[in-house]
Formats: C-alpha cells, structure tokens, sequence
C-alpha cells in the first residue's frame, strides 16, 4: 500500500504552488513557553507558513511539550518537529520532519534513532514527512552532535549527490543546512546545483540572518527557507516583529 500524504504535507504542496514558504524555527533550549508562543502570533500575522520545532540538545520531554502546546495556543499555523534525535518527539504536534542525516559517519543518525523513534510517531498520531538531511560547512552544533561530515561549501556537486540519493530512496523532501548560528548560509551556488538534480521540495536554512540572504536562498533555487536565530536573539518583541517581516520581504518579495 502506498503511503497516504498527510495533511501537513499537503498544504506545503498547495502553498508552493503560489509562492515560497518560510518556517520558523524555535528550539526549546532556547525560547521558553511565553516568549515561543508570543514569536509565533507574530509570524501567523506577517505570513510565515510554518514553526518548526527542536534543536541539537536538550529539546525533549516537558520542556518540548510546553513549547509545542504554547506555539498551539497561540497560532493556528502547523507545528512541525525537527528533532535532534528520537528524544525530540511531542504528542501535540501535527507532523514530523522524519529525517534521515545521509552525511553522518554515525549509523544512529542514518536510521538509528529513527528506528528508536517510529513507534512514538505512530502512536500519538503525528504525521511524518520523509525527508534527506544534509549538513553543509560549518555545520555548527548539529553538526558536531551528529557526527557529521559536513559537505565542503566549494564542492556542490557532492551534496547534489547525496540529495538526488535521498530522492531515489523516497525522501519526499531535501534541507541543506548549514548549522543554527552558522557564521554564513548554504552557498547559493550549492542550492542551484541541488534544485537542479531534484524533483522534490528543497529546504535551506542555517546561518540565515538578513533578508538578502533569505533572498539569495529563494533566487538560487529554495522552495522554503529556515530562518529561527535571528529572531530567537532578538532583544524584544517589536524587535522580533521587525526581523521577522525583514526575512519574510526577502522570501516572498
């Protein structure tokens, strides 16, 4: 039987059809229930499309479940995880970026940890999306606590090899990531390689802090960009307001 593509899913789909996305990303290490849910009214209101949830280390039990039920509250958007490692998983969610790290020297961040992890997906009914994970130079946390060996930034080709390889293995969804508080994001020339090779949705995120980067990203060829330090490390809730609709101009125009 084929597997059926969920709700979640389905509106990334029809969205694309008409634009490019922006999700944004809080890690509950980071942003506590209050100051999570308060990001997230702001970004329904200016027009991002998703908020995903997680983080390297620590994003997990009571600590995930407050922030995940927050975001809910306080926003009618979709909640997606973006789990570090099968700990990462809340039952208030609505889906799951069921990621594979096709570039990890570590079988447990290849199918490990997603073997430790489906029974819980599938008993608190949240939807998982396939998807290929690639971390990019630096890397950063994610990819240290990966045990990753992150793709050189001068050598697209090679990442375009590993995403083309998690489309033919049925991942429904590729992201180049070059780390949470990368110094600088993907290459925009390594994402226009990769858009090149594949047919399914690409996602780019890490190191992306200005609107001209979100911008870059989207002209190279991203269908959704990641955008979640920049406004975490804001200063204040206006100050979050006004990164957000910064990120936002440069993905939609």
């Amino acid at each position: 039987m084929k597997p059926r593509i969920g709700k979640v899913e389905s509106y990334i789909h029809e969205k694309l059809k008409r634009e490019k996305l922006h999700f944004v990303l809080l890690d509950p290490d980071d942003v506590d229930p209050e100051t999570a849910g308060g990001i997230a009214e702001i970004s329904e209101e200016i027009g991002v499309d998703a908020i995903m949830i997680g983080g390297s280390t620590g994003a997990e039990g009571e600590v995930l479940d407050g922030v995940v039920r927050a975001i809910k509250e306080s926003s009618s958007l979709p909640t997606i995880l973006f789990p570090g490692s099968h700990g990462g998983i809340s039952r208030y969610a609505d889906a799951i970026f069921f990621m594979s790290l096709l570039n990890s020297i570590n079988p447990f961040f290849i199918t490990g940890a997603q073997a430790l992890g489906a029974f819980r997906v599938k008993r608190y009914g949240i939807e998982p999306i396939p998807m290929a994970y690639l971390i990019v130079e630096p890397g950063e946390t994610v990819g240290w606590v990966g045990d990753a060996k992150p793709i050189p930034r001068h050598k697209p080709k090679i990442a375009a090899a590993y995403a083309l390889a998690g489309q033919y293995l049925g991942m429904r969804f590729v992201y180049l990531e070059a780390g949470s508080g990368a110094d600088r994001p993907v290459p925009p020339e390594m994402v226009a390689v990769v858009r090149k090779v594949v047919d399914v949705p690409l996602i780019v995120g890490g190191g992306i802090r200005t609107g001209e980067q979100a911008g870059a990203a989207v002209r190279a060829g991203a269908d959704v960009v990641v955008t979640g330090t920049a406004v975490e490390k804001a200063g204040s809730v206006e100050e979050a307001r006004k990164k957000l609709e910064e990120l936002n101009r440069g993905i939609k125009g």
